[in-house]
């Protein structure tokens, strides 16, 4: 089958892969290249560095809107779109202008989850279990007709970037049997039911700061979800403290939220359910990431210090 793949992100690379094995890929959509790092060096996204692997034509538009995308897609006489993390949004002309039209590839098991980062949000609300779904793509966002769900469990200590990689390859296997089923007949398609749906919107810096008032369950899940980014911070001494890590504690207190109980184990604080909290891998403005015993050797912290200031 002759397909267009859309796509930016390391996310979206095992997809990639997994379609150039199977069928014939006619061009890449991507994002341009962006300046990074301290240079500002202009870097191309890693779908484009996946697609020139395998000599695809690469096509990295600023806009999908402007007609000149179609002009390329209609030259490509593709039957089928794939789009994994692409970025952009795909105006009617373009979901219709193929024979098979537009498969998304999204990270959650819809309709729970819709918008940019399902990822995070599933692990900073609390589910214990996510996954990939393969959806027919229609005008509105992530709200096209589920074909294929595959599901994997969240557990406890997981934090974003590892469900990001267990989900960025059940995504590629998610499209193999879809994309199979499409060309057997076989898909099943089924209407998301809206009143179940959450919207998981961008992350940002905003969210970064904890509130120790809050379960030493809800804490956790935040520092969780925004690894390995933003990353979830507090003040000691008025310095700003990154959090990569931690763990819930068994230590019952009725000391007042923020404040530090122990040193053992990890940096314990109590939080506003009488539970507390383990700090296990932490990170001073302007220093390295270090566990919690290293730090503590250059910076020692008294028991009854309050964190968030």
């Amino acid at each position: 089958m002759r397909v267009i793949f859309m796509g930016t992100p390391d996310f979206s690379v095992p997809c990639l892969e997994e379609l150039v094995k199977n069928e014939e890929v006619v061009g890449v959509f991507t994002q341009p290249d962006k300046p990074k790092g301290r240079g500002y060096e202009l870097t191309p996204p890693p779908v484009k560095v996946c697609a020139q692997k395998y000599n695809v034509p690469v096509f990295q538009p600023t806009s999908m809107r402007d007609g000149k995308a179609l002009e390329i897609i209609n030259t490509l006489n593709a039957e089928l779109i794939i789009v994994v993390a692409f970025g952009k949004i795909l105006p009617k002309e373009i979901l219709e202008s193929v024979k098979y039209g537009c498969i998304n590839i999204h990270a959650s098991l819809l309709p729970r989850l819709r918008g940019a980062a399902p990822i995070q949000w599933s692990i900073i609300n609390g589910e214990s279990k996510t996954g990939v779904t393969s959806m027919q793509m229609d005008e509105g966002l992530d709200t096209g007709d589920m074909l294929v769900k595959k599901s994997v469990e969240i557990t406890e200590n997981m934090n974003a970037g590892e469900l990001h990689d267990a989900l960025s390859e059940l995504g590629a296997s998610v499209l193999t049997e879809t994309v199979d089923l499409l060309k057997n007949g076989g898909l099943n398609p089924q209407k998301q039911e809206n009143s179940f749906s959450n919207y998981a919107p961008m992350l940002s810096k905003e969210l970064c700061p904890i509130d120790f008032s809050d379960t030493a369950q809800n804490i956790h899940n935040k520092i969780r979800g925004l690894y390995p980014w933003p990353v979830a911070v507090t003040k000691i001494n008025g310095k700003v403290l990154k959090i990569h890590e931690s763990r819930i504690s068994d230590i019952k207190t009725d000391a007042v939220f923020g404040t530090v109980i122990s040193v053992d184990g990890g940096i314990c604080v109590a939080c506003g359910d009488g539970n507390s909290l383990l700090l296990t891998v932490i990170q001073l403005e302007g220093k390295k990431r270090m566990s919690y015993s290293d730090f503590l050797r250059g910076h020692p912290i008294e028991i009854g210090t309050v964190l968030g200031r």
